[in-house]
């Protein structure tokens, strides 16, 4: 049997082995570096302590029961059920559920917690790179302990550089994150398996059993140690959201026969070093490895943990063009680093925010350890959005009875908020990095959606409706003059502002006239993407819509016009903007704080041409001001 493809209806062949590859380079990079800083966070909560077999195979079980509940369960047997067309990830999850919702307020209340959650995505795109990267360059300190001066260095270096080549795409690079991937989990596993042969007995840690020991004996420090073991998660989230490039079918496999026995594995094959050698805790993966080991797993873990902070990169880049697609950012410039596949995109800005605050984080924390304290609020609280979410879209859109709803991701929505609690214990010590970068992300996506309604709204009320001005236009002495005009509206059903200033300005209407109105809807990619209808003699409106997983492209897409019976030149077209120059009001309808933003935001967007990728030589721009 074969599957279906939900963005395009065609059967989706069965998984190969290339694609499995793919998915271990783009999906995994995350999650599998996370054996680097997870149980080693743990152990480090024991500080003063003499760890024992207590110790060890609690947080072994807790490891171990964490990936199959929250990976395992949630995310690659239930949410990825909930796919919008085939695309995953939290702000698609949130269309989805503002889809199913009746009410204004339920809606207004799902698209806060979808913000919020991709608010707290950005705070983990900017700690991921910082704390994959330091943990793999710190194995200089096992492997040559001369070296250790130099793992700051080199790890700022490596970002460098990192982030330096993204404008150039990932398509060559990706072509080798599988293949290094793969190697990288059958490296750790192997490890795994060779300190399991010297003490068997940490298998016995798959029973439960050992986790409620550890909280019975431990108490309130037991809760404490959660807000490491979370750690050994994330990167689930990018299962979900990596699910359109690959579907859900080859990521299930992927993670049910080979990533997570990987990864179970070598958190075992480290607990199972620790108990014969106690000392071992100050770094356990890499003391794990043979002495002639180390070195090379040194290079194989910075170069998986440089895939990682690629995926969660570009993962920000694609999120980013979620938001401005779904009117929640302003317009950035959004370049293609592909010929071919359209979700390898680069945005320049993202990029240069994303480099600066994750060299912040570096300089400011300069070890691992000190920023696992950071990393752990970031991740639960996406954890916590998603519950919501699926929560809303299986018990509406699957018609699961409330009882079973209830039970299922109250559980999940329970486990996620004792982790989320157990990091906010960590507030002062590093958790207000993601925290301040979420709220912060929240007051600009919130402020721009607000303003954007706003400016509508005032719009609307300042503007002619289109019907009455094409009724009186034939009784008009307008003088038609050669050529094609294309005037952007935002409304169809009202006259452009830019049409309207240059009758004003220059008395003249073109003989051919196109009204375009690009449409942003809340599904990955259009199924249609033009809707055109002839309004008057030489009149014809063009209404674009685009996905949120596509980046607008007018020109290309009016080539279709000939085909339809319209005549139309590119080389003969000039396009008419209305630039909106926005000036506070006497009686704002916002806090003067939301406001600066929104201003400041509009200020600084790109231009119209830029973003909608209409050539600058053939546009007109007629400004107007407007007060909010």
């Amino acid at each position: 049997m074969t599957a279906v493809n939900a963005a395009t209806d065609e059967p989706r062949a069965a998984p190969r082995w290339g694609t499995l590859l793919a998915v271990l380079g783009i999906v995994y990079g995350d999650i599998g570096t996370s054996p680097l800083y997870a149980f080693k966070s743990s152990l480090i909560m024991f500080q003063g302590i003499r760890i024992s077999d207590v110790e060890i195979m609690g947080i072994l079980s807790l490891i171990f029961w964490s990936l199959i509940l929250i990976v395992t369960v949630k995310y690659v047997t239930l949410v990825m059920r909930a796919d919008n067309r085939g695309e995953g990830g939290i702000l698609a999850l949130m269309a989805l559920a503002q889809r199913v919702c009746a009410s204004s307020w339920m809606r207004s209340a799902v698209a806060l917690v979808g913000i919020a959650g991709a608010c707290l995505f950005f705070g983990d795109g900017v700690i991921t790179p910082a704390i994959s990267v330091m943990s793999a360059v710190e194995g200089l300190e096992i492997a040559a302990p001369n070296l250790k001066e130099f793992v700051l260095p080199i790890s700022v270096v490596v970002i460098v550089v990192l982030f330096a080549v993204q404008s150039h795409g990932t398509e060559r690079v990706g072509r080798l994150f599988g293949p290094v991937m793969a190697l990288w989990f059958l490296t750790i596993g192997l490890i795994g398996v060779h300190q399991i042969m010297i003490h068997p007995y940490v298998l016995l840690a798959i029973a439960p059993w050992y986790a409620i020991q550890l909280c019975i004996v431990y108490k309130g420090m037991a809760f404490i140690v959660l807000g490491a073991v979370v750690l050994c998660v994330t990167g689930a989230e990018a299962l979900y959201a990596d699910m359109g490039h690959f579907g859900a079918k080859p990521i299930r496999r992927s993670w049910s026969f080979f990533v997570l026995e990987a990864l179970v594995l070598n958190y075992f094959g480290q607990g199972a070093r620790v108990m014969s050698d106690p000392a071992a805790v100050r770094n356990p993966f890499f003391l794990s490895a043979p002495h002639w080991l180390q070195l090379p797993l040194v290079v194989l873990a910075t170069a998986a943990t440089v895939i990682a902070s690629q995926a969660v990169i570009s993962g920000a880049y694609s999120l980013t063009r979620q938001a401005m697609q779904l009117g929640f950012l302003p317009r950035m410039t959004v370049r293609h680093t592909s010929p071919t596949e359209q979700g390898q995109i680069f945005v320049p800005q993202v990029n240069m925010m994303l480099l600066v605050g994750v060299l912040l984080l570096v300089l400011a924390f300069q070890t691992s350890d000190s920023l696992a304290s950071a990393y752990g609020i970031a991740v639960t609280g996406t954890f916590l959005c998603t519950a919501l979410l699926a929560a809303i879209v299986f018990r509406r859109q699957f018609h699961w009875p409330r009882p079973v709803t209830i039970a299922v991701f109250g559980g999940f929505f329970l486990i996620d908020l004792v982790f989320f609690s157990a990091n906010t214990l960590k507030v002062i010590e590093g958790g207000w990095v993601p925290l301040s970068l979420g709220l912060g992300l929240m007051a600009l996506m919130t402020s721009w959606k607000r303003g954007r309604e706003l400016l509508l709204a005032r719009w609307i009320h300042d503007s002619l409706p289109l019907a009455p001005f094409l009724a009186r236009l034939p009784q008009s002495r307008t003088l038609r003059v050669p050529g094609t005009a294309i005037f952007l509206t935002g409304n169809p059903d009202y006259v452009p502002t830019s049409l309207l200033h240059n009758l004003k300005h220059n008395k003249v209407l073109h003989e051919q006239v196109i009204f375009v109105t690009v449409q942003n809807l809340d599904v990955p990619e259009a199924r249609t993407r033009m809707e055109m209808a002839e309004l008057a003699p030489g009149i014809t409106r063009v209404i674009l819509r685009y996905g949120f997983m596509e980046s607008p492209n007018i020109p290309r897409a009016l080539e279709d016009l000939p085909a339809r019976g319209v005549p139309f030149d590119a080389m003969q077209a000039s396009y008419f903007l209305g630039r909106e120059v926005m000036v506070p009001s006497q009686a704002p309808k916002m806090p003067i704080w939301r406001r600066w933003l929104f201003l400041t935001m509009a200020r600084n967007a790109a231009p119209v041409t830029e973003f909608f990728r209409i050539p600058s030589d053939r546009v007109v721009e007629l400004g107007v001001r407007i007060a909010i």
